[in-house]
This record gives structure tokens, C-alpha cells and sequence, in this order.
């Protein structure tokens, strides 16, 4: 399992990161098995796989729990990203010493702030006005992540879901940030324009959430109808595709993007290999991607992705997938916030 140093960090993370958003079960995924759980991440530490993904927010912190729980006395071979929302900044320290506390652990490898601090933000995070009206600032919330890493609790600062102009903002403070997590997946390539350039240059790693698009890019659903509401609800769909749960208000690409799912069969089984691995393989095959996150919910899906990690795919079928998914990035453009309307983005 190849493995990159994160940022100006000395933290080296894996090709493959796992999602642990459905670890602990809950509304969005469903249950989860706490033994498929501890299957997946020994598997992973097993064959290489270090660098795990979890947040506060998800499942109420049961994710955060739950892997803490399958980490037990293997937790120094991991390498663990949790994250804090925008709205609790103002006591970084209070929630990461929470977070810690579910982990398990008295050190968090990567600490990232989840969103841009910004009102469309804030709202999906609190209905406390007070917080809203007078939120923190970017300054407020990286200086306490700094003292946290000079305290030890955390060994490296990070940021998910940042447009180019907020990272520069993080940048102006001067603490140094090491890694910048964003949506990236052969239907989402949003990123490309601006973000990644901007990364390259300023030496932050990228990691690439939503690798398969929820199930989309394992060539899981057939037709759009087949797509459960709670993974419909981005610009991808039209809105009425998100069951009540779509907030963007576009038609989304929905044609354009099972069309691409078609060519994706295609090709894949000219290459004898799944499409899970193939959009897998396009992603590491980016020089600007250090890891892709992938969610797996049992040991199974897991070994197929870990494969995906060594599949060496040739320069002319890299080509040929960015130009079959060209018309998807046409309509859905370079704004990386896939669940508002396109005006309306809470990352710029």
C-alpha cells in the first residue's frame, strides 16, 4: 500500500482512507454491524491501510466511538482524521477533548475544521442564532487548532470542504495546514480548476471524499430510480430526485451521468477488473491526489478497494474517462459544494 507524507507534516497516509461515516450506524446509512466494523479496520491495518476518516457530527459521535472501539490496542498503526463543525469554534479544545475522549486516544493524528466558516454553513450545523449572528472567526478557530498541536492533542491542522479564497484565508493566519479534504470522483471534478492547483502549490495534500459517489461509481444503481433519496440530494439529481431532503434547486445532470456509468461498465470489463476499482485507480492516477476515501462496509467491499489501490490504469484510458465525464463537469461546473445551488455555495 503506497504511502504519501501529509503536507509539511511527518505523517504518511495511505492511498486508500476509510470512511467511517457509517460506522455506529444511523439515519443516513442505516444500521452497522460493530463486528463488520472491527473486521474493516483490522483488514485495513493488516494490509496497509492506515488513515481512517470520522467526524463529531457523525451519528452523533457514535462513528468517533465506534472506531475507537475497533482501533483498541492497534491505535498507534493508525493514522486518525476527525473533524469539528464551523459552529463549536469558538471551544475547539472542548470538542476535540470530547472527540478524544469517544476515540479513545489522548492524540488526534489530523484535526480538520469541517466546513468554511460562513452563514449558509453555520445553519446546516446550528440553530443557535447567537452563534449565527456573531460566529467565529477563521483566526480564532486555527489559533486554537495551533495550541492544540503544541499541546500535543493533535499532531497536524486541516480543513475540509475550502474554496481557494478560504484556504487563502487559513494561510493569512500563518498556521501551518497540512491536508485539505474535498469531494472528488469521476462525476465530481469540481476541484480541478482551481483547488488543486492552489494545493500544489502551497505543498497541502489532498484527500478525495465521495471516491465512489455513495455507491454510484461501484456501479451499484442501474437507473436513477434506484438511487436511495438520502445519496440523490446532490446537483448531480434534480431536486425532486432527494425525496424532500434537496436543498440546490437544479435539474442536475442525471442523463449525462448514467451515461457515464455505462461507458465506466464498458471499460471495466474490457480491463477485467470492477468499476469500483477503476474509478478508484482514475483518482490515484491524479499526481495532485494523495488518498482517496472510500467508505466500506464490511471486509469484502474493503479487499476490493485495497486492489483498486495497486491497479495501474495506462494514460489513455485516464483520457478517456475524463472525456467521457466532460459533459457531467460542464453542467455541474467548478463550484465543489454539491448540495446548493450553484449561486449559492458555501465554498468559494
Amino acid at each position: 500500500m503506497k504511502k504519501t507524507i501529509l503536507g509539511k507534516s511527518d505523517i504518511p497516509v495511505s492511498a486508500l482512507t476509510v470512511g467511517c461515516w457509517p460506522f455506529g450506524g444511523g439515519d443516513y446509512w442505516g444500521e452497522q454491524s460493530q463486528a463488520d466494523v472491527e473486521k474493516v479496520v483490522r483488514t485495513a491495518l493488516d494490509r496497509g491501510v492506515n488513515t481512517f476518516d470520522t467526524a463529531e457530527m457523525y451519528n452523533g459521535g457514535e462513528s468517533e466511538r465506534s472506531l475507537g472501539k475497533a482501533l483498541g490496542d492497534r491505535r498507534k498503526e493508525a493514522v486518525i482524521i476527525s473533524k469539528i463543525g464551523p459552529s463549536n469554534c469558538h471551544h475547539v479544545r472542548e470538542h476535540c477533548e470530547q472527540s478524544l475522549k469517544r476515540l479513545g486516544t489522548d492524540y488526534m493524528d489530523v484535526y480538520m475544521l469541517h466546513w468554511p466558516i460562513n452563514k449558509l454553513a453555520l445553519e446546516h450545523f446550528t440553530s443557535d442564532r447567537s452563534i449565527i449572528r456573531l460566529p467565529p472567526t477563521v483566526e480564532e478557530a486555527y489559533r486554537q487548532l495551533d495550541e492544540l498541536k503544541k499541546d500535543g492533542l493533535i499532531r497536524s491542522v486541516g480543513m475540509s470542504n475550502f474554496g481557494r479564497t478560504q484556504m487563502e484565508e487559513v494561510v493569512r493566519t500563518g498556521v501551518r495546514v497540512d491536508v485539505n479534504e474535498m469531494p472528488y470522483n469521476i462525476v465530481s471534478r469540481a476541484i480541478e480548476a482551481e483547488i488543486a492547483p492552489y494545493c500544489v502549490e502551497n505543498a497541502i495534500s489532498l484527500i478525495g471524499s465521495m471516491g465512489l459517489q455513495q455507491g454510484l461509481l461501484a456501479g451499484i444503481y442501474k437507473t436513477p430510480g434506484e438511487v436511495p433519496c438520502n445519496q440523490a440530494h446532490s446537483r448531480h439529481y434534480p431536486d425532486c430526485r432527494g425525496g424532500g431532503t434537496s436543498r440546490h434547486g437544479e435539474e442536475g445532470a442525471e442523463k449525462e451521468i448514467f451515461e457515464v456509468v455505462d461507458r465506466l461498465q464498458a471499460i471495466s470489463a474490457d480491463l477485467h477488473v470492477s468499476m469500483a476499482q477503476l474509478s478508484i485507480a482514475w483518482i490515484l492516477k491524479k499526481p495532485f491526489m494523495t488518498s482517496t476515501l472510500v467508505g466500506s462496509r464490511n471486509a469484502g467491499e474493503l479487499e476490493m478497494n485495497i486492489e483498486a489501490c495497486s491497479l495501474e490504469i495506462s494514460g489513455e484510458v485516464e483520457a478517456l474517462i475524463d472525456t467521457v465525464s466532460l459533459p457531467v463537469l460542464r453542467i455541474l461546473g467548478n463550484n465543489p459544494d454539491y448540495y446548493e445551488h450553484s449561486s449559492k455555495s458555501r465554498i468559494y
